[in-house]
């Protein structure tokens, strides 16, 4: 059973959620506040855990099987759970692919299955979603979903 078979991704709460992760994810990028790629993340949460603020593990289907990236997932949620740092599942590789660009031209592709948004130093910049999904995670570990999961679908 997959999680998009498990948590349903058409309700309104999904979407303006969904939503919210996609403004933060754009203005993260636009101001150089986000960090892409497990191996990357990895290397600034040892360095600076306290700069980040939202951890997003991505998968599509295709993932599910690929067990190093699964270990990786448990490494860094537990990570982030032990720094308090807010964290999602998300499902919608393509989307994120769409919203981010593509990788300058000769560069590697880039790594979408680990994101991580570093603090803001601006409060505008923080008015855009990053309170609507800092919520939606405090609420999800009310409920003891630790790691909440969020549907990103094309529009």
């Amino acid at each position: 059973m997959t999680l998009e078979e498990l948590v349903p991704c058409d309700s309104s709460k999904m979407q303006a959620v969904s939503e919210a992760v996609e403004r933060v994810l754009v203005a993260a990028q636009r101001q150089d506040r986000l960090t892409v790629g497990v191996y990357e993340s990895a290397k600034l949460m040892n360095v600076d855990p306290d700069s980040v603020v939202l951890c997003v593990l991505a998968t599509d289907e295709e993932d599910e099987g690929d067990i190093a990236l699964q270990i990786h997932f448990t490494l860094i949620q537990a990570f982030c759970c032990d720094n308090d740092i807010h964290i999602l599942r998300v499902s919608g590789m393509q989307r994120l692919a769409s919203l981010l660009g593509d990788p300058e031209p000769g560069a590697e592709p880039r790594d979408l299955h680990c994101l991580l948004v570093t603090n803001p130093h601006t409060d505008a910049w923080k008015s855009q979603g990053l309170a609507e999904v800092a919520s939606y995670c405090a609420e999800s570990r009310d409920r003891n979903q630790w790691v909440p999961y969020v549907c990103l679908q094309e529009r």
